[in-house]
């Protein structure tokens, strides 16, 4: 990258770039009123963040009386929180000149682009939307999101994959892990930090006894855990200029994946409730207690 302050605009543009090709600096060049300051790396990379609409983290979900599935016509929907951190992260590669564009991609009904609009308010350049039907989404599992995202990620030609580690709808934890597989691309899960190398990407994950430092190169396919950073608010000034970004719009069918269900949704069952607590007079009678109910 080339960073330029102009005391002078009568050179063109020619010149300039020659100068620095052959590093010419004389005090009777032309260039004599420019001060230049160059800064070599490498190819910025093109990023593709995965979006989910999901119903929001504050509503209490609610089974549907013929136990197939959660009510969702008229609940408030949003972008999955750890979707928000995978935009979030993406947008600031590009604020660091680490990444040249953002694409933001969601998979669902004409709903879904409420999420792309909101990841092009944080700073998306441009939305893809893979719309599939209502009447299908319930039974499309994360196998198919991941081969939607691989065949996205080789026709936009993008270095990097960034995905939420989870939604909070369904819990899976797959789809990175698929996408990396179905693309054979190394593969960076739950990851705490990021850090741009000339050999690629340095790491920190989150694991159960800490955090893990991993090495991988590019392109690579990451999933954003929750301490990854903090994602920014949506102001209104960029919520009005994400309604003129590009938002193309494609189906699986296009993009040559089969979205045929796999399973069947046989029951969904409201968590039990939790019994009411209990004080105990003394250790006795909390281990009578236990006994009684079973558990030791």
């Amino acid at each position: 990258m080339i960073s330029l302050m102009f005391n002078s605009v009568a050179t063109p543009f020619w010149e300039w770039q020659r100068c620095v090709e052959y590093n010419l600096w004389t005090p009777n060049h032309p260039l004599s009123y420019l001060t230049i300051s160059a800064v070599a790396r490498k190819k910025m990379a093109r990023v593709l963040v995965g979006v989910k609409r999901v119903i929001d983290y504050a509503v209490k979900v609610r089974v549907k009386p013929e136990k197939n599935g959660v009510v969702t016509q008229g609940v408030k929907h949003s972008m999955n929180p750890f979707d928000e951190i995978a935009v979030e992260e993406a947008v600031k590669m590009k604020e660091k000149k680490l990444a040249s564009e953002v694409i933001a991609v969601s998979v669902g009904p004409t709903q879904s682009q409420e999420v792309i609009r909101t990841a092009l308010a944080m700073g998306a350049d441009r939305g893809v939307h893979v719309e599939v039907p209502a009447a299908e989404y319930d039974l499309l599992q994360p196998i198919h999101v991941s081969k939607i995202l691989a065949k996205l990620a080789l026709d936009e030609k993008a270095d990097l994959v960034i995905l939420g580690k989870q939604a909070i709808d369904d819990d899976a934890n797959q789809t990175a892990q698929m996408t990396a597989a179905v693309l054979d691309w190394p593969q960076g899960t739950f990851c705490n930090k990021v850090e741009k190398t000339d050999a690629g990407l340095t790491i920190a994950r989150e694991i159960d006894g800490g955090l893990e430092t991993i090495k991988t190169k590019l392109p690579a396919v990451l999933s954003a855990d929750l301490r990854l950073n903090t994602p920014r608010y949506a102001t209104l000034p960029n919520i009005m200029k994400a309604k003129k970004k590009p938002l193309k719009k494609v189906t699986p069918k296009d993009l040559g994946v089969d979205t045929t269900p796999r399973i069947e949704i046989i029951s969904v069952e409201d968590p039990p409730v939790r019994q009411a607590g209990a004080v105990v007079a003394d250790v006795d009678a909390l281990v009578a207690k236990l006994k009684a109910g079973g558990h030791i």
